[in-house]
């Protein structure tokens, strides 16, 4: 994901930080989950992984699967501001997976 997502994020007021901040840009999938769990933060990722380990992971972490192919940043600020009243409805609801189209 483009560093750009969480400086959209962080504008929307929420806590954001990408992976290359926290020094896991070449980390596993299972040691940025590790983080999200002591982090209490959710995951925003295009990686089919990270919603798979929602189905076989009982810590409380939330996957924002992005399922909208190779684009441009501008595309996936915009994809994401269309989707983010229902992303945020339904991280309020407690959904541990939410896909965006």
């Amino acid at each position: 994901m483009p560093a750009a997502l969480a400086r959209w994020l962080a504008a929307r007021g929420c806590a954001a930080e990408h992976v290359l901040a926290l020094d896991l840009a070449q980390a596993g999938d299972g040691e940025i989950w590790d983080r999200a769990v002591r982090a209490r933060a959710a995951i925003i990722s295009k990686d089919e992984d990270f919603a798979r380990l929602t189905l076989v992971r009982a810590e409380p972490v939330a996957v924002v699967w992005l399922r909208i192919g190779n684009c441009r940043t501008s595309e996936l600020l915009a994809a994401m501001d269309r989707a983010w009243p229902e992303i945020v409805r339904q991280l309020a609801a407690g959904a541990r997976l939410i896909e965006v189209c």
